[in-house]
């Protein structure tokens, strides 16, 4: 049997054997080079189907790969965003608002010219005044149809008006508010900026044109009257108006009927109708928007009747049934005192009472 180095016809004859021959391994006689399989490749084979020798390298690129390059740019586009979105925020910071006016109001009595018209019976009361077609409630403080304008969409518009009529519901109507038990509800609409106004309005009520109740609120003495029909009659309008680009206005008038009997007093006693008109001018700032609050610039107030010697700026003090007004005029004005307001009063006309 041949060995691993041995031809594979054995062993030629003359050859030397044995494993001393160093040349073994390397020579190969005929038969051995017929067995071997060879093949010479063309230099085009070499070229086209072989892998060369030398593995080349992939060319070393320069700069980011392109996964490096689309993350860059989703950060770049991010961080550009938020800050368009910090300089175009529809929503202002209260740092750049503009500064906000403290409420001007003015509150007229309107005494009446002879004794006040009364009966028990308050609807009747009210199918014989000029409130005899005024709708009850909020019914009676329609929203207008709203458009957008120039700065604000018509959500915006709508967002408005219906703060401004739910100031109107909550200050005019709650009889919570109007027996002088709470002022809460109204407060809770009012911008903070106006906060400081409202509260010291209250702990110390002055006839300054700035710090009346009675020009926030409809309030009247407890000590004195009570509703003697929670169906309040309202007729009035409601109406929005751009007055730059980053204000709206809104404009409130309406007139409010209240019936009212004494305090304490049995549900037969003769009842009487009081009147207030409210005109109100809202602003509202595109915070004042996000946080359904409002900014209450002016409040223009005639109610009655009154009588022109009483002290209207804490409490509306009613005169009722059968009563009449009290000699006397309205508190002095000094026109040598500043932020001084001047003390009006006027006459409640004839035809505004009930026919009774």
């Amino acid at each position: 049997m041949a060995g691993p180095g041995d031809p594979p016809e054995g062993t030629p004859e003359g050859a030397s054997g044995g494993g001393e021959d160093e040349y073994r391994s390397v020579v190969f006689d005929e038969s051995f080079v017929r067995a071997a399989r060879l093949q010479e490749y063309s230099a085009q084979e070499r070229m086209a189907d072989h892998t060369p020798a030398v593995r080349r390298r992939p060319p070393l690129r320069r700069g980011l790969s392109r996964q490096a390059l689309i993350l860059v740019l989703l950060i770049a586009l991010a961080f550009g965003t938020a800050i368009y979105m910090g300089v175009r925020n529809p929503y202002q910071n209260s740092a750049t608002r503009r500064p906000v006016e403290p409420l001007r109001m003015t509150v007229i009595p309107l005494a009446p010219q002879g004794a006040v018209p009364g009966t028990a019976d308050a609807e009747s009361l009210f199918e014989h005044s000029p409130a005899a077609q005024f709708r009850i409630g909020a019914e009676g403080i329609p929203l207008p149809a709203s458009r957008s304008t120039a700065h604000f969409s018509d959500s915006q518009v709508v967002t408005a008006l219906t703060t401004a009529k739910e100031y109107l519901v909550r200050s005019s109507l709650y009889p919570e508010v109007l027996t002088g038990q709470e002022v809460q509800p109204v407060r809770g609409l009012i911008d903070a900026a106006q906060l400081d106004q409202f509260d010291e309005s209250f702990s110390h009520p002055a006839a300054d044109g700035r710090h009346a109740p009675t020009g926030w609120l409809v309030r009247f003495d407890p000590s004195q009257a009570e509703l003697a029909d929670r169906s309040v009659r309202v007729q009035g309008t409601l109406t929005a108006a751009e007055t730059d680009s980053s204000t709206l206005e809104v404009t409130a008038d309406h007139t409010f009927v209240y019936a009212l009997r004494p305090a304490g007093a049995e549900a037969k006693s003769p009842a009487s109708l009081f009147t207030v008109r409210r005109e109100l001018h809202f602003r509202f700032d595109r915070a004042d928007l996000r946080t359904h609050q409002t900014q209450l610039i002016v409040a223009y107030v005639q109610a009655g009747p009154l009588s022109c010697a009483e002290d209207s700026t804490n409490h509306l003090r009613p005169l009722l049934a059968g009563q009449t007004a009290k000699a006397g005029a309205p508190a002095g004005t000094d026109p040598y005192a500043t932020g001084s307001a001047t003390a009006l009063c006027g006459s409640l006309a004839t035809s505004a009472q009930p026919k009774v």
